[in-house]
């Protein structure tokens, strides 16, 4: 894809289309403004007649407007001009571009990045249009068979500035929403991808493609036996009923000098059975996302050296199914962890912290500036926050912070969630050093703890991401959640930011 700034007026920009934007009570965003008068008002009669809503969301496309050199004008509804945010902004954006799905549009030029948004600059205005084009664009039809109709054949996106001051941070801007586009889509893939097809084996061949050609990232791959021989009991009782041999992957990107890394580690669970513990079977089929933690941290890693990042960052991924069988782990099994301690598995279906905490513990050995884990860990985290935030657990103040303005700034929102030790108590087993469920009353706030016990002497957060890493229903699939908020945190840390 091609990225260009201009500061030509809407309608002198020879595009196949052009975005603009309308506001309640019939004010014009600047965009829609310059095409009004070019056009001897044809935006304004319009709107008066009922035939463009400035409804937020809503996307009227007109073609061959008089005085106008752009084939057709996406006319976006924007709301109360006092009211755009950025949320409101890529709805806009996406509703432009989801009218277009069907054209043959290889050129788009996004005015509405002329518009005052909350606490937008030039670069996130940009950033977030990349992105949420690249959203609505997404398609996943890898597993169909016959003719695929072929998507709408985008070749270049511009952004308009108000002055050439504000070219170099949107172009900035346009390249990071690029990269964070495609870390995500890579996410999305790979949550898609159904469990035969996407099992751990295959995760490992991805992330050693991706360290193809690239002389700054290395991926090696940990087999079963290499897992025996670090202790990793823990992860192992998980893989024990599974056919589908468990793989622990490393990708390893340096590219400032000695720098202690960022380690992130992602749950790479690739079909959820819950083993033994059986999981009801309506929806289970859903089960193939509980990879999809590790799905964002391969998605990070792609984005991140994609731009060249100035910064160290190690993933690590512990790839296994949780399947029944005779060789199943069984509840009250009690299991050795590769830190020493003991385990009563007293629900085979926690077994995301079971696998997370060994691979917590290897990643000790990075001696990392920051640990951070992204897994979809808990149903509770879903009731308490919904389908719109994930839940950020950390045992350090200033991280959670940062994680959260991370989340805000990109639109990839999380929320801080609570610990300590009366939730940490629910865990005590009369037979193990702790057990793996503290039961029904503050479930993922629990999983935190249990995963904290394991994290001494590091700068650890916890990333629930069970109720944002993909959607049910007529639209079912993987978001690629929360690639945009990793990267922004790493982008912060890397100084990287404009």
């Amino acid at each position: 894809m091609k990225y260009f700034t201009t500061t030509s007026k809407a309608s002198n920009r020879a595009a196949d289309c052009v975005f603009v934007g309308v506001y309640n009570r019939s004010k014009l965003g600047h965009g829609a403004a310059d095409i009004d008068s070019a056009s001897n008002g044809a935006i304004r009669d319009l709107i008066k007649s009922g035939d463009i809503s400035t409804e937020l969301g809503r996307c009227t496309v007109l073609t061959n407007v008089d005085g106008v050199k752009a084939r057709r004008v996406a006319v976006a509804g924007l709301g109360k001009p006092s009211a755009l945010d950025a949320i409101g902004f890529r709805k806009a954006v996406g509703a432009c571009t989801k009218a277009l799905r069907d054209t043959k549009t290889k050129q788009i030029l996004n005015a509405l990045t002329l518009e005052s948004v909350k606490s937008c600059s030039p670069y996130y205005l940009a950033r977030h249009s990349v992105e949420a084009i690249s959203d609505v664009l997404y398609e996943f039809n890898q597993m169909k068979s016959g003719r695929k109709k072929p998507p709408m054949p985008l070749s270049s996106i511009g952004h308009s500035v108000a002055s050439r001051g504000d070219a170099a941070q949107t172009d900035r801007g346009a390249q990071h929403g690029d990269a964070i586009a495609n870390g995500v889509a890579l996410a999305k893939d790979l949550g898609n991808l159904p469990s035969n097809v996407c099992t751990p084996s295959y995760l490992a061949r991805t992330a050693k493609k991706l360290a193809t050609g690239n002389g700054k990232l290395t991926t090696q791959v940990l087999n079963e036996s290499d897992m025996k021989r670090l202790g990793m009991g823990s992860l192992l009782s998980v893989t024990a009923g599974a056919t589908e041999p468990a793989k622990f992957i490393i990708m390893k990107y340096k590219n400032a000098g000695s720098a202690k890394p960022y380690v992130l580690v992602g749950k790479g669970v690739t079909f959820d059975t819950g083993g033994i513990s059986l999981k009801p079977g309506a929806s289970m089929d859903e089960m193939k996302f509980d990879m999809c933690g590790a799905a964002s941290v391969i998605g990070t890693m792609a984005a991140l050296t994609r731009m060249q990042l100035p910064i160290n960052v190690t993933v690590v991924v512990p790839a296994v199914e949780n399947m029944p069988s005779g060789t199943a782990t069984k509840p009250g099994d009690i299991v050795k962890s590769m830190s020493g301690q003991t385990i009563e598995v007293l629900n085979t279906d926690a077994e995301g912290r079971l696998i997370l905490c060994d691979a917590l513990t290897y990643s000790k050995r990075f001696k990392p500036e920051a640990i951070i884990d992204v897994a979809t860990l808990t149903g509770a985290c879903v009731i308490a926050l919904g389908h719109h935030r994930c839940a950020i657990y950390a045992n350090n103040d200033k991280l959670q912070e940062q994680l959260f303005e991370a989340g805000n700034s990109s639109e990839d929102l999380g929320w801080p969630m609570p610990m300590g030790d009366q939730y940490a108590a629910q865990l005590k087993s009369n037979f193990a050093d702790m057990a793996n469920i503290g039961g029904p009353g503050g479930g993922s706030v629990t999983a935190a703890c249990f995963l904290g016990k394991f994290t001494d002497g590091m700068n650890w957060a916890h990333l629930d991401i069970a109720g944002v890493a993909w959607k049910s229903g007529a639209q079912k699939g993987a978001t690629g959640r929360p690639v945009a908020l990793l990267y922004e945190y790493l982008l912060s840390n890397a100084g990287a930011l404009p």
